[in-house]
This record gives structure tokens, C-alpha cells and sequence, in this order.
């Protein structure tokens, strides 16, 4: 039923594909029109206001190896990398 289509973005100015796939998606959601702009432009509008989370390295109370956090961890808080904690999280 659905074909791909080559659309141009009116961001940039370039080709890119409108697949069946997507075109099933919109159709499910009830959208009617195409995608005006390419996935690398509608990304970077995405992304325009955002800034790069800082991230603080400490050591896990756990395993002891690396914990990259993006909060300054505190030394009376136990703070623990991410395989320690998802194992915490599944215990409970």
C-alpha cells in the first residue's frame, strides 16, 4: 500500500526518504502531512536548547570500579556506576 517516497527538506535543501515505514507510522498516529524537514535537521531542532549534561566520575560503593554521574556526588551518599545500580534496581 505504501511506497517510499524521496521528499526535500526545507531546512537544508536536501533528499531524503519518507519509507513505507514511516508512512504506516503517520498514517496510525492520524497525520495527513508529509515530513518537511530530514531527520538530521528535525534532530537538530530537537537538540537546539539543550546543553551537555556535566558529568562527575566517582568510585561505586559496590564494585569499586568507575561511576560517571551526572550530579556531584556527595561523600556520606553512596553512589554507584551503572551495572551496580541496575542490579540494586532489579532486587528490589
Amino acid at each position: 500500500m505504501f511506497e517510499d517516497r524521496t521528499l526535500i527538506c526545507n531546512e537544508c535543501g536536501q533528499e531524503f526518504v519518507f519509507t513505507a515505514g514511516e508512512q504506516e507510522f503517520y498514517a496510525e498516529k492520524g497525520f495527513t502531512n508529509d515530513p518537511k524537514k530530514c531527520k538530521a535537521c528535525r534532530d537538530a531542532r530537537k537538540n537546539a536548547g539543550r546543553t551537555e549534561r556535566e558529568m562527575f566520575e566517582t568510585t561505586c560503593a559496590e564494585c569499586g570500579g568507575v561511576a560517571r554521574v551526572p550530579f556531584r556526588p556527595k561523600q556520606d551518599v553512596p553512589v554507584y556506576c551503572s551495572k551496580c545500580f541496575e542490579a540494586r534496581k532489579n532486587q528490589q
